[in-house]
């Protein structure tokens, strides 16, 4: 599962920005995440084939945005990656209704999430993160175990990113992100109740990323 999820982001990558990771950020994070993960050469390469049009063996892989609530009214965005939207959407459906929840229109609840640039890296030594953030450009900065999310405009990901790097950061993740602007209370079993929904989500063959009105 985890490879096909990695060989279905490089295939989207490569579709969207090109085969040449030199010249396409995001398809050279995508390769570094799927040989980090051990992932087969041969699978990265026949990836990048398929998704930059080289490749004609089965269908392309593309992008879709579900949008719904979930267990105690928490709002969640599901981004997929699916070569088969006809099988995707009622197994996402059946995943929100078996957590009491439900699948919603387009919209229904973006409104309680904000559009950014999300950049993740990590640097060695002391420093203070916030004025990393001003002078890379970002505007907020939150730490996340080992790393930094620093969030921007999003329009402003890959100029982050640059000053990043050119600060001795080391960038590991690099995407438009969805955050929200006002995350749902729940008591430490909602929380729970919640998560277990979230896992199941994540864990599907066809998601790619699940964004969630949680602190």
């Amino acid at each position: 599962m985890a490879f096909t999820k990695l060989a279905r982001e490089i295939q989207v990558a490569a579709k969207a920005g090109g085969a040449d990771p030199q010249m396409n950020s995001r398809l050279r994070l995508a390769i570094d995440a799927a040989k980090k993960a051990s992932c087969p050469v041969d699978t990265i390469e026949r990836a990048i084939k398929k998704g930059s049009g080289q490749g004609h063996e089965g269908a392309l892989v593309e992008e879709v945005t579900y949008e719904g609530y979930g267990p105690n009214g928490v709002g969640v965005i599901v981004e997929c990656q699916t070569d088969n939207r006809n099988r995707t959407v009622p197994e996402i459906r059946q995943i929100f209704k078996s957590h009491g929840g439900h699948l919603g229109e387009l919209g229904s609840v973006a409104w309680m999430f904000k559009r950014v640039s999300l950049i993740e890296a990590h640097k060695a030594g002391t420093f203070d993160p916030d004025e990393e953030a001003i002078e890379a450009g970002a505007d907020e900065v939150e730490q996340s175990e080992d790393s930094f999310l620093f969030y921007g405009s999003p329009d402003s990901g890959d100029e982050i990113r640059k000053a990043l790097q050119v600060r001795g950061w080391i960038v590991t993740k690099a995407e438009l992100a969805y955050k929200p602007t006002n995350p749902t209370t729940l008591t430490p079993e909602q929380h729970k109740v919640v998560e277990d929904f979230l896992s199941e989500l994540d864990d599907y063959d066809d998601s790619h990323r699940v964004y969630a009105t949680l602190s």
